[in-house]
């Protein structure tokens, strides 16, 4: 539901994140009417801000709600807690407000001031997890300032996120690339939306429609862009689809990877920066194999001297191909919620808390580094599912649970480093780098081999397609990887 005129509005949190909104409200009158705060600091609560009431404290909402009737929420504490958030988001739920929004985490607002357009619908990976790290986004991306920055995958969960936090740090061009048109127009509107509305300096934003798998075409657009950085998220990361089109995984992860090195070494590109998966360490599927050559292809480097490195992570809550969206949509269906094994867990951070981390790894990172990123305890995916069914207000005995079953290429258990791999950990919060890398793999080699599988030789038609072949490289190779049983030769 969208805010409209005559819409009564609390705001929860009367600092300065809740005073800038209601600044803001007050001027726009279309978006409605903030009628009080609602705060838990006694010095504030019985006084006014700019003539509108603090009330509280906050567990006191519903019994304040009988006497003074509103429509909306906003939550504008950005220095709150996950727990903090969560006993919040149970009073207000409470309520039956019509829509709950939320102002993002601090380190997502720039020199403390916040703007309505920033607020969204509360969704569950707001009160999932650990609290994230509180990052200086201004601090962080300033390597960056009067910089040209090109995202790969800029449609996708963190290249749109990275797009959204780099809006704000004063980067001089921010090129959007992307295969998909729709998911690149959506990001594009969006960092448009919020120029209009106060967030971030003024970056010349300009969309790009490529395919990484176009050699020609990197290496034409790479000269004409001048990038000074490159965030290469763009990648098939679907575990169980890759598993069914293995030689398109290769093709766009590994070989476009190399299309976009080359690129990048043809145009004089100073730094790049790989977004890789925890899937890269020991990989039982075909796209964690991708994501591992993928990394090696970047760690080569090195040895030419550029500024390429490598920052590994794990899985981000609310991402596209997040086990979250297919919770939300099952849990509303009224079950049941599926999930592959009881022991199952997974690393999970917020996709705003990995992208402020990458940003921060890119700029204080060295050359044919390899970082990673402190993703805390893993977390039981059947505990993911049961969170997730009290969000949405139901009972555990109202919405099933049916154990479905590991799925091709999955793992029980996900890992961060290899047993050869050393994480130390940098100055910087949350981050490590590995100094010692299990690189030593021929990657040119494989390289060599998986092309013509790719790509059609008429000297040497054979191979083109065969996903046997491929199998029978990569395992050589990569000897974790499973070969499902009777899968076809083309």
């Amino acid at each position: 539901m969208s805010t409209k005129k005559g819409n009564r509005i609390f705001i929860i949190g009367a600092g300065f994140a809740g005073t800038n909104i209601a600044e803001e409200i007050n001027k726009k009158k279309h978006t409605g009417e903030v009628i009080a705060f609602l705060d838990d600091n006694p010095e504030k609560i019985g006084t006014e801000i700019n003539g509108i009431p603090v009330l509280g404290p906050i567990n006191a909402f519903t019994r304040i709600l009988t006497t003074i009737p509103a429509d909306e929420a906003i939550i504008a504490i950005p220095t709150a807690k996950r727990e903090e958030l969560a006993s919040i988001y149970n009073t207000l739920s409470r309520a039956e407000f019509n829509r709950i929004r939320i102002l993002p985490n601090i380190s997502q607002i720039v020199n403390s001031h916040a703007h309505l357009v920033q607020a969204r619908d509360i969704n569950p990976e707001d009160l999932l997890g650990r609290t994230p790290v509180a990052i200086d986004l201004m601090e962080s991306l300033s390597y960056l300032r009067g910089k040209r920055v090109l995202i790969t995958g800029a449609g996708g969960s963190i290249g749109s996120e990275l797009a959204r936090q780099l809006l704000s740090g004063g980067a001089e061009r921010l090129y959007l690339m992307g295969h998909g048109e729709n998911s690149i127009y959506r990001i594009d509107k969006e960092l448009r939306r919020l120029q209009e509305g106060g967030v971030g300096e003024k970056a010349t934003v300009v969309p790009v429609i490529g395919d990484l798998q176009d050699k020609n075409f990197m290496e034409f657009i790479l000269k004409r862009l001048k990038a000074d950085v490159i965030f290469h998220c763009a990648a098939h990361k679907h575990v169980p689809l890759m598993e069914f089109n293995p030689i398109e995984a290769v093709k766009n992860n590994v070989l476009g990877t190399l299309n976009l090195i080359r690129a990048a070494e043809t145009a004089g590109v100073p730094r790049l920066v790989l977004i890789s998966t925890d899937k890269a360490v020991n990989p039982s599927c075909v796209y964690g194999v991708t994501k591992r050559l993928a990394e090696m292809l970047v760690l080569e480097e090195r040895k030419k001297g550029m500024d390429f490195m490598v920052v590994r992570f794990g899985n981000v809550l609310g991402s596209r191909g997040s086990i979250v969206p297919l919770f939300k949509e099952q849990i509303l269906a009224g079950g049941p919620v599926t999930v592959t094994h009881p022991d199952t867990t997974r690393f999970f951070m917020t996709i705003p808390e990995a992208s402020s981390l990458v940003l921060k790894a890119g700029g204080v990172g060295h050359s044919g580094g390899l970082y990673i990123l402190d993703m805390g305890e893993p977390i039981k995916i059947l505990d993911l599912a049961k969170q997730m069914i009290h969000f949405y207000g139901y009972k555990e005995k109202d919405i099933p649970i049916q154990y479905i079953g590991m799925r091709p290429g999955e793992k029980v258990i996900e890992k961060l480093w290899t047993n050869v791999e050393d994480p130390v950990q940098t100055d910087y919060t949350r981050i490590f780098k590995v100094e010692s890398e299990s690189t030593t793999l021929p990657v040119s080699e494989i390289v060599h081999k998986i092309q013509p599988i790719c790509y059609m030789d008429p000297k040497n038609p054979e191979p083109y397609r065969n996903r046997h072949m491929l199998r029978d490289i990569l395992q050589k190779y990569f000897p974790t990887m499973q070969v499902p049983e009777n899968e076809p030769e083309y």
